[in-house]
């Protein structure tokens, strides 16, 4: 409680200042956290070594100083977002809504969205429902730390967006079946061990979830895959690609390799923007 309470006038604070000043604040925090402190510095050098072992060790260190450039900017711009109008949202986050997902969306068909820590998720997620015109509803861990708790939720409900906590998950979408929704999962976090599902993941033996898979089957509700790409500094333009439209008929763990195939596949084109300060690999088989 006491944290939160030295932290609420900086995150309100954050949330008044303009953009380009939110950045300027983001260029001295980059100094503090990299230069300075080094957090997770040893988790971040060594996922990227491990992940890109042809890479060498001075593009290793532009690699490295990259993340973190983004890093701060990520922090700032999550924080930002619980002041953002719906005129923000549209002009920082551009959707491009490929032909078959229109084409679902227009037949009131729920869907299932996969992404990673990988962009601006925040801002991707709140963005969708303001271009798509589908109700969200994303699918959460309940932080520990109650006053985080209730602003994280401010935040991630804009603009119609809905909270489902992950256990919740299946007996929500069983409940309002009959109403479209998107379901959105951020798909690359790391189990508890022993881990449902190992799969070869950036050169590593990763431990993953496939619980969104499991859902996808049961409901057959149809697979999306979300690609945030940062174009410049505060401006993201979102991808959207139907993997599976009748996942029933994927067979067993394809929808899970699927999607961290493409997930790959992105970060090794701009490995700077995904979250490698978090514990990724810390479980072993």
């Amino acid at each position: 409680m006491f944290s939160f309470y030295l932290a609420y006038p900086f995150l309100v604070l954050i949330g008044l200042m303009s953009y380009s000043t939110m950045y300027l604040v983001s260029d001295f925090f980059y100094l503090v956290i990299y230069k300075g402190i080094g957090y997770r510095k040893k988790v971040v050098f060594e996922n990227v070594r491990k992940s890109f072992p042809d890479k060498t060790e001075a593009e290793i260190h532009q690699l490295v100083e990259s993340f973190y450039q983004y890093f701060c900017d990520l922090i700032l711009e999550t924080i930002k977002k619980i002041s953002m109008t719906e005129k923000e949202s549209n002009e920082h986050c551009i959707y491009h809504l490929s032909p078959e997902v229109k084409k679902l969306v227009d037949e009131k068909r729920s869907l299932i969205l996969l992404m990673g820590h990988f962009g601006n998720w925040e801002w991707a997620g709140s963005a969708f429902t303001l271009t798509a015109g589908t109700p969200l509803h994303v699918v959460y861990k309940t932080l520990s730390n109650p006053y985080y708790e209730k602003w994280m939720v401010e935040s991630r409900t804009m603009f119609g967006t809905r909270l489902i906590k992950m256990e919740n998950t299946f007996r929500d979408m069983v409940s309002n079946r009959n109403e479209p929704a998107a379901y959105a999962f951020i798909a690359d976090q790391t189990p508890m061990t022993p881990a449902p599902l190992w799969l070869p993941f950036l050169n590593q033996d990763t431990p993953v979830f496939n619980g969104a898979e499991k859902l996808a089957r049961k409901m057959n509700y149809p697979v999306v895959f979300i690609n945030i790409k940062r174009m410049r500094r505060g401006y993201y333009e979102i991808f959207t690609e139907v993997l599976f439209e009748n996942p029933k008929e994927s067979a067993e763990n394809e929808i899970t390799e699927t999607f961290f195939k493409k997930l790959e596949t992105e970060i090794e084109k701009a490995p700077e923007t995904w979250l490698w300060s978090h514990k990724r690999w810390k479980h072993h088989r």
